[in-house]
């Protein structure tokens, strides 16, 4: 019963296929785990790094899902969970000396952040 209450108590949004490496989204994912919405936007605001865009974008999704269709009190949310799972990789490859080639592997990330409501 106990865990069918907390589902109720948050929300969640996906981005999937980002073309960012797991690796380097992790820094940024890393940084705004456990605070509060008003909090994560500031950080993402004075963070430097490209995928801090798309982590904006999934993070907004999730406060629009929180007020709109769980109707939960926006000022009360908090990054409950915020993980990267990696994507498929785009295979190419890279001429080599002597006829040979090298393996390139563009990484894509799965990204997703999970709010909850603070008592």
């Amino acid at each position: 019963m106990g865990s069918e209450e907390s589902l109720d108590m948050e929300a969640k949004a996906v981005a999937k296929y980002i073309r960012v490496s797991p690796q380097k989204a992790r820094l940024v994912i890393d940084i705004i785990r456990g605070k509060s919405v008003a909090d994560a936007m500031g950080l993402l605001g004075l963070t430097q790094k490209a995928v801090t865009r798309d982590i904006v974008k999934v993070l907004k999704s999730a406060v629009a899902n929180a007020e709109n269709t769980k109707k939960l009190d926006v000022d009360n949310l908090y990054v409950k969970k915020a993980y990267v799972d990696p994507g498929p990789s785009i295979k190419r490859m890279h001429a080599r000396a002597m006829g040979r080639g090298a393996a390139i592997r563009k990484r894509m990330s799965h990204i997703t952040i999970v709010l909850g409501e603070r008592a």
